[in-house]
């Protein structure tokens, strides 16, 4: 991880155009070659970015950042004020709450639930950015990733669409669609699926554990 703190300007040239005007931001270079820019506020959310893959070339006063569209970040850089780097390792991932990730044991038993005819290929499908939760083959033989949350939210719509763009970077595995599936799935988060062509999908945790809806329950 490189971390960078520098008065600087940004432009953007690919799809559209798009300018940062001078200011002191923070650039961060993960080591699967992700370029970020930050302000200091706007939460976790970049400026402006460039996934990997893509080319880093450091020239004087000056980053072009190219990826494998022909799209262009350009860094300006008016004054470096930090820059860091650091070794992090490889990192184990985020560790799933115990309803979470029994939840995802059982789907992965049963994938028929989340819809009909999927078989599963693995589960904790791994990729550079961390792991696919399930990844699976519907009966046309195409390759369907799956995440798995108690509660479905954005950030976690988010996370799969970024699993999909990594998984479509080995063109072994053909055309992947995702299926975002949740104990509930929030409104904003349903229409977020949508638009990104995501089916989502609710699940009953109970229900999957072989209870009877007439069960007597604690909670």
């Amino acid at each position: 991880m490189r971390l960078m703190i520098a008065r600087c300007s940004v432009d953007y040239a690919g799809r559209l155009s798009a300018h940062l005007p001078e200011a002191v931001r923070l650039i961060m270079v993960k080591a699967d070659g992700c370029v970020a820019i930050h302000s200091d506020g706007g939460a976790y959310k970049p400026l402006n970015w460039m996934n990997a893959p893509n080319r880093l070339v450091e020239g004087e006063g000056e980053w072009v950042v190219t990826n494998t569209k022909n799209e262009t970040l350009t860094i300006t850089l008016h004054e470096v004020l930090s820059d860091v780097s650091e070794e992090f390792g490889v990192d184990p991932g985020l560790q799933k709450d115990g309803v979470e990730a029994h939840l995802q044991e059982l789907l992965a038993a049963t994938p028929s639930t989340i819809e009909e005819g999927l078989t599963l290929v693995r589960r904790e499908y791994p990729t550079a950015i961390g792991p696919v939760d399930l990844v699976c083959r519907d009966p046309a033989g195409q390759v369907v990733a799956i995440e798995v949350k108690r509660r479905g939210e954005i950030d976690g719509v988010e996370q799969l669409v970024r699993y999909i763009e990594r998984l479509r970077l080995d063109s072994s595995l053909g055309e992947i669609r995702g299926v975002f599936v949740a104990q509930q799935v929030k409104p904003q988060a349903r229409v977020l699926a949508e638009s990104r062509g995501l089916r989502w999908v609710e699940v009953d945790y109970d229900q999957l554990r072989g209870m009877d809806p007439g069960d007597l329950r604690l909670f």
